[in-house]
């Protein structure tokens, strides 16, 4: 074994989805240096990487990741699956390796139908389940369930990255940089469109229930106030409530070097928040983001969440096409939207509304009540 052949042999061992099959082929025949003649051009160099990663992965390697993921039951064969997992930018390196042969099957269209759907599953089930959050965190949230880093985490879980055929593609005027990352989270996306082709709307949606949304996500660390005092004034203004009012609850320390101060916010006799501080406006600035909290990340019961996609009926094929009863549907409450009480956030200046107009006389300082 010459040293060429002993190279592609050590690449091709090292990688995962590269089957001992290939090896007895080497080495491939456009490689293969003629003789020298007078006028012949100088022979290309053999890159042994590259070669190795335009090999296909073997059927039982394809066939067994299907197992895995619950998808053996339901796509055809594994060429299904192999086109699932080979991303647009390797066709490029396919060419470059293989010029006499037809170019594969890509995942394009799949994950870009894939991730439409992830789409509306995740943005029906976070408007359904917290009503009142805000937009800006809404769409924080649905990125959080099934945006690309999601997407790429997941299929790293999945087992996806040993037969996954991509290839790093720099940024040019006409398409932006291929990364790895990017190539891994085509492939969930792809999976999810060949159960919603070859089963039905639903089942896609428990895929993704499956697979996505059953991960917790923080949203607490997504709501964030530029004036937590100001914006609790405007959200209990709007639900027509009585005018918030701090109390301080408990305290120790108030002379020594480490005092602590314990203020809920009062609406009435409801308590709607409650914070700790070092001082009264770090206890009382604390009150006043947990009292918004409280009201934006209120959950639906699971028992309670009803999604519009459940009334489509559960049959193959599109869903303009299937003729069948629907499912049921109760829509939930829709919740009061954010209060916007100030300009795009960069000025700071409030709009000049009904209520702030009514109130401009009035002290909107919350310390002012301690």
């Amino acid at each position: 074994m010459g040293l060429a052949q002993r190279k592609v042999a050590t690449t091709a061992a090292k990688l995962a989805h590269v089957s001992s099959q290939h090896l007895r082929a080497l080495p491939p025949k456009h490689t293969l240096v003629p003789g020298k003649a007078a006028n012949a051009a100088p022979p290309t160099v053999f890159d042994a990487q590259s070669w190795a990663s335009a090999q296909p992965p073997p059927r039982s390697t394809l066939a067994a990741f299907a197992h895995r993921v619950g998808l053996a039951n339901v796509v055809p064969s594994t060429d299904v699956i192999q086109q699932a997992c080979t991303h647009p930018s390797f066709i490029q390196l396919f060419t470059r390796q293989h010029p006499d042969q037809p170019l594969p099957a890509t995942n394009a269209s799949l994950a870009t139908l894939g991730n439409s759907l992830l789409g509306l599953f995740a943005t029906e089930f976070v408007n359904s389940s917290y009503p009142h959050l805000p937009t800006r965190v809404m769409k924080a949230a649905v990125s959080a369930h099934v945006g690309p880093t999601t997407c790429a985490n997941l299929a790293r879980e999945l087992g996806v990255t040993p037969i996954l055929r991509w290839q790093r593609l720099p940024t040019t005027t006409a398409h932006s940089a291929v990364l790895h990352a990017d190539a891994l989270a085509s492939v969930p996306r792809a999976l999810t469109a060949l159960v919603y082709q070859y089963r039905s709307l639903r089942s896609a949606r428990r895929f993704a229930e499956r697979f996505f949304f059953s991960r917790e996500v923080d949203l607490r660390g997504m709501i964030k106030f530029r004036d937590p005092k100001q914006t609790l004034l405007e959200t209990v203004a709007k639900y027509g409530r009585e005018r918030p009012i701090s109390r301080l609850l408990k305290e120790t320390g108030r002379y020594s070097n480490s005092p602590v101060f314990v203020v809920g916010i009062f609406s009435g006799a409801d308590q709607l928040g409650e914070g700790f501080g070092s001082s009264l406006k770090m206890a009382e600035y604390r009150a006043a983001e947990d009292s918004l909290l409280r009201l934006y990340l209120t959950r639906q019961p699971p028992h309670l969440v009803q999604l519009p996609t459940s009334t489509f009926p559960d049959a193959k094929g599109s869903i303009l096409d299937l003729d069948g009863p629907e499912g049921a549907y109760s829509p939930v409450s829709l919740g009061d939207s954010e209060v916007l009480y100030g300009s795009a956030g960069r000025a700071g200046i409030r709009v000049p509304g009904a209520r702030s107009q009514e109130g401009a006389a009035a002290e909107d300082d919350l310390e002012d009540y301690i």
